[in-house]
């Protein structure tokens, strides 16, 4: 009785709903009555500008705006770049209207000086960048920058904080035009608050050249830039938090900036043992990460990760414009972490002659701490010419310590051996990178000349010392006992050069001319000790074991590439030779072995960017490479370094040749704000060099390298979804499919196989939004794997996942935010001993106070104390089982402290109504 009542009480809301909604349609032309393409159309109260809703013209120029019934003064805008705006005022909207035909004219620039002034729309469509008017995007008080861009048409943010816009993944977030920290941008959606931003400015992702040159980007991401208000572009703001919890854990963060015009200063610093590599990145939910359960191998149970991390990090980044034309950014960061891990593992491992399991344990204990600094600087030498350098450079070190033990089984349960060892591993390594390219735009539009150079130079020295027991049950005579220490050192140099030049041949054809040369050289050198009882200690030199080589690689790049560029497409094909001289010299053994060859390969990539709409796309690239085998795999040699696998090279060995393509179509409907996207992609391998294993009966291996052609692989995928606002409802929701299908070849135990493997992954998903006081987002996925086998010891191997979230965050009562987020993994085919489901559920209670300058939180991770880590991982030779040690429930209790304080006074807690009549923001446009 109960869910009738309900559902007729909410057709009744929907009734009520229906009837108070009214449509406001018609059709943008120009002068000419040509219809106008993406002019923005929007509804705004009289009284104070408050934007109602609004919507965008599609090819025809036609809109239809829904809203609710107005009964208020309301005018009605259409607004384009470049041409003068159209106003209409209503007292009031009651019932449908049919503008008709609406004439806007073009912008005359013919006068010595024309200045338009007009409210900014919420919305601008330029040719290849969607612009975004922040403040016609209602946030929340103290809102950043991410939960903006979640306002906005089109954007997505998944639970991995990955962001796309229409299907399109975004590689780059700047910040006026420069890195925050770092391209990623992940620290500028996570602190820069909301109200600082001016403009959120999408386009395709372009490189320094691309840049310069005003080339049609070729990339397949997307890039985002936040502009910073003017107002606000001088000033300081930041938070420092502290926090202790049960079980000793801790996490504390700061965050200082100040701006001032161009120049900008930002420091950084973290310290917790949460397994937070960062500082605190959500308001709600801090570093808990939330009940996904996510992992990097599918088919896994749990929260994913390795073990648990103490970590600290300190970062300062800069940038500024010292003189007019020179622009500089930079940043340091200084990281530490300390990682405890205790792993156990099953392995069925498939041969033609029946299967045999490897079960294995092990703990380890790692500390790193390493030095990163980069520093870029663009120097516009004149209109025609600019300078781009960008060193970096980083320091490493790290340790480790390992305890492990392994033993093999038959199918019948009987031991075929087992081993156990004690590592400890420390290294050492610096690394310097450098890249400078001067560019040169000539006479001729689209003529223009580039010189880059771009280097690379690493050094690693490492000291290891190992304990080890091998024992072979079938054949107690080949057991293996080690105890030896080695000294390790390695240097790779790699330097660049680059020239290029274009020539436009028409106005829309263009040859370009690029010429490089790469040069390689690699030094690895490894001595072995054992150890000496009568002395203790590690004097005994290990010939077997010890080895010396370089690898030296040239590679001379002539390529011809042909550009087409018109207003819908872009075009470009760049077949080339890649002529290569490769040379490997190596010691083993005492003994000298070279191998020399030359190779003159092909080299080929084309792209095509067409545009049907400023809405609807297409994308495709083509790649046909060749990359050079490992060098130990062409020395004719025997590594024994593996007392269960013993490695011998083929220097028969050709290059891995390979061909990829990729297909993209998104399209994305403004008016509707709907969208959809759909790819396709794959890849062809017409060599690639694959292990040779053969297995004794103690299951010890002997593996060489053979050649095989035929691997191919491919996949398809697409979503879609839709954003809508009902009052105070604002509500998204999409489903997103991806379907991967391989055909690998290799051998296994000496025998040819193939193994067939599919991949179905869809998800939906959904928020909903009620004003400032709920929001809910519930989700679900679903992945199948199947892998089947030809000429093997089993036909097939399945296992599915299913994963449900669902995270709410309530801000009622005022100054007081409750979050929750739950999640439920469950796995088909996890081995026996290890757990098939689980939930994860964090939760956290915060209240701000003194004006919101503080906030003080209680925190529950894992609050039902149920954190796995669980993986099952199908590969075609073998399934693996695994677990790690887990992060498991704690209590925390933290405060934020916040200051804001720009232009020379103190922000305010609620986003301010920028849309106000008198001080609403206006567009200058001046034409001299």
């Amino acid at each position: 009785m109960k869910k009738t009542i309900l559902f007729f009480a909410m057709m009744i809301a929907g009734l009520i709903h229906a009837q108070s909604t009214i449509e406001l349609k018609g059709n943008v032309v120009d002068e000419y009555k040509k219809p106008v393409e993406s002019a923005t159309v929007f509804l705004s109260v009289l009284k104070d500008s408050t934007l109602i809703d609004y919507t965008i013209t599609n090819s025809k120029g036609d809109f239809n705006l829904k809203l609710k019934k107005q009964a208020r003064p309301v005018f009605f805008k259409v607004s384009m770049l470049g041409y003068t705006d159209y106003v209409k005022q209503f007292d009031d909207l009651n019932a449908n209207f049919d503008l008709s035909e609406i004439q806007i004219k073009s912008v005359m620039t013919n006068l010595d000086e024309l200045v338009i002034v007009a409210d900014i729309p919420p919305i601008r469509i330029k040719k290849d960048t969607v612009e975004f008017n922040a403040a016609s995007f209602k946030v929340r008080p103290d809102a950043n920058v991410e939960e903006l861009l979640k306002q906005l048409p089109g954007v997505e943010i998944d639970a991995d904080k990955k962001i796309t816009v229409n299907g399109k993944e975004v590689n780059q977030i700047l910040v006026n035009g420069k890195p925050f920290f770092d391209e990623d941008g992940k620290i500028a959606l996570q602190n820069l608050p909301a109200e600082l931003i001016n403009k959120i400015q999408i386009s395709d992702t372009k490189t320094k050249k691309e840049e310069f040159t005003k080339k049609a980007s070729s990339s397949n991401n997307a890039s985002i830039n936040l502009t910073i208000d003017e107002d606000k572009n001088k000033g300081f703001f930041g938070k420092v938090m502290g926090g202790y919890g049960s079980d000793k854990r801790y996490e504390g963060s700061l965050l200082a900036n100040y701006f001032k015009g161009k120049q900008k200063i930002s420091v950084l610093a973290s310290s917790n043992n949460i397994n937070a590599s960062g500082f605190s990145m959500d308001e709600v939910f801090d570093n808990m990460g939330g009940g996904r359960g996510r992992s990097g191998s599918f088919g896994s149970s749990g929260s994913g990760g390795s073990g648990i991390t103490q970590s600290n990090m300190v970062g300062l980044n800069y940038s500024d414009e010292f003189i007019k034309d020179l622009s500089t950014t930079g940043s340091y960061f200084y990281n530490s972490s300390d990682s405890e891990n205790k792993n156990r593992s099953t392995r069925i491992n498939l041969l033609p002659s029946g299967e045999f399991t490897t079960f294995s344990n092990g703990a380890t204990n790692q500390n790193s701490e390493s030095h990163n600094g980069n520093f870029s600087v663009e120097y516009k030498i004149d209109s025609t010419a600019t300078l781009f350098v960008s060193p970096k450079l980083s320091k490493t070190f790290r340790t480790s310590k390992s305890i492990s033990d392994q033993y093999d089984v038959d199918d019948r349960g009987s031991r075929l051996n087992e081993s156990n060892s004690e590592a400890y591993n420390s290294s050492n390594s610096l690394n310097f990178s450098n890249q400078i390219r001067y560019s040169k735009n000539l006479k001729t539009k689209g003529q223009y000349f580039t010189v880059a150079l771009s280097n690379q130079n690493t050094t690693n020295d490492g000291q290891n010392r190992n304990e080890s027991a091998t024992r072979f049950f079938n054949e107690p005579d080949q057991d293996d006992f080690r105890k030896q220490y080695s000294k390790t050192r390695s240097n790779s140099d790699n330097y660049s050069l680059e020239l290029e030049y274009s020539q436009p041949i028409v106005d829309s054809l263009a040859l370009e001319f690029n010429l490089g040369y790469d040069w390689t050289n690699n030094v690895q050198e490894e001595r072995v000790f054992d150890f000496d009882d009568a002395s203790q200690s590690y004097v005994q030199p290990n010939v077997d074991l010890t080895n010396y080589y370089t690898t030296q690689i040239k590679v001379l790049r002539p390529i011809t590439a042909i550009r087409i560029s018109k207003s819908k497409f872009n075009l470009s094909l760049a077949p080339g030779l890649a002529i290569t001289q490769y040379d490997v010299n190596a010691v083993y053994k005492e003994t000298d072995i070279d191998f020399s060859k030359k190779y003159i390969l092909p080299a080929m990539s084309a792209y095509l960017n067409y545009r049907f709409t400023k809405s609807l796309s297409v994308w495709g690239s083509y790649q046909y490479s060749a990359q050079m085998v490992d060098a130990r795999s062409v020395l004719d040699y025997e590594d024994v370094s593996n007392p269960l696998n013993t490695v011998i090279g083929n220097p028969d060995l050709n290059p891995n040749k390979s061909h990829s393509t990729f297909l993209s179509f998104r399209n994305y409907d403004f008016a509707s704000r709907s969208g959809y996207s759909f790819y396709l992609g794959g890849s062809y391998f017409d060599n690639q060099v694959v292990t040779y294993s053969i297995y004794d009966e103690n299951r010890k291996r002997t593996t060489t390298y053979r050649e095989l052609s035929g691997a191919y692989s491919y996949m398809l995928g697409g979503n879609w979804n839709k954003s809508y606002t009902i009052d105070e409802h604002k509500i998204r929701y999409g489903i997103d499919m991806r379907y991967t299908f391989s055909n690998s070849r290799g051998f296994t135990d000496g025998t040819l196989y193939e193994a067939q493997a599919t991949s179905i992954s869809p998800r939906v998903y959904l928020s909903w939004d009620y004003g400032d006081l709920i929001s809910i987002m519930p989700s679900y996925s679903y992945s199948s794997n199947t892998t089947d086998y030809k000429n093997y010891a089993v036909s097939s191997a399945t296992n599915f996942t299913h994963r449900l979230n669902l995270q709410a965050t309530t801000y009622w009562p005022e100054n007081w935010v409750f979050g929750n987020d739950f999640g439920y993994t469950y796995n088909s085919n996890i081995a026996s001993g290890f757990k098939r489901d689980f939930y994860l559920w964090n939760t956290s209670l915060s209240y701000a106070f003194f004006d919101k300058k503080f906030m003080a939180k209680v925190k529950v991770y894992d609050l039902l104390n149920q954190n796995i880590s669980s993986t099952r991982t199908i590969d075609p030779t073998a399934i693996v089982d695994s677990e790690n040690t887990v992060l498991k429930r704690y209590v925390m209790f933290s405060l934020t402290y916040k200051l804001d304080q720009f232009g020379g006074k103190q922000m305010k807690n609620e986003r301010p109504n920028r849309g106000v009549r008198d001080g609403a923001p206006r567009m200058r446009v001046r034409s001299m």
